[in-house]
């Protein structure tokens, strides 16, 4: 009896396996044979599911956001019901930040693409930006609910104070990068931030 495949698996497997490459030795240097040695599964086999490198890369960026979605639930999962926005802002934040392996392979990897995409026609085709304006959209939304229920200054603007937090957890992500800070440190930052935005008081 034939054997039944499962594409998504094997999808991943070949995700994941571009993801430690790029932590290893940087995107730039990634290839299709590079991540089909790494993978353990042939050459054609990547580019039966994967027709080119950019297409590689996107859907590689896309698994990390989904593994990203599903960490970022459990720290939902783990505060009171229904969550304050708040908390629910800081753990969207936290798992924003590069402070482990998994967060930090997700933060390489997309700056890196980032990165290579100014220069690159092929890889700016693809739609990378589409991950960075879903967690936009859901920041304002939150904070949206809490301008309704008196939780933010009569002045904040949702949007304006959602893409503010997203450019400054970057920018502090990169910093954790590169060695600038620690993780902790820049967590401390953006509570500093947060504080200012709903008021100091826990």
């Amino acid at each position: 009896m034939p054997r039944t495949v499962d594409h998504a698996q094997r999808r991943a497997t070949i995700a994941d396996a571009l993801v430690r490459l790029a932590a290893r030795q940087g995107l730039h240097t990634v290839t299709m044979r590079g991540v089909a040695a790494e993978a353990g599964v042939s050459l054609r086999l990547v580019q039966y599911y994967f027709e080119t490198k950019a297409a590689l890369l996107h859907a590689a960026l896309l698994h990390l956001e989904r593994q990203s979605h599903a960490r970022w639930q459990a720290r939902l999962r783990a505060l009171p019901s229904p969550a304050p926005t708040r908390r629910f802002v800081e753990a969207l934040l936290a798992e924003a930040l590069p402070a482990d392996d998994p967060s930090r392979d997700f933060h390489l990897v997309w700056t890196s693409y980032a990165a290579l995409a100014l220069t690159d026609p092929e890889l700016a085709a693809q739609p990378f930006v589409a991950g960075p304006n879903r967690l936009e959209q859901q920041l304002t939304e939150a904070l949206r609910d809490a301008e309704e229920r008196g939780e933010l200054p009569a002045c904040a603007d949702p949007a304006a104070e959602s893409a503010r937090l997203l450019a400054l957890n970057h920018g502090l992500g990169t910093s954790v990068l590169v060695g600038q800070r620690s993780a902790a440190s820049a967590a401390a930052v953006l509570r500093y931030h947060v504080d200012r935005l709903f008021g100091d008081e826990r």
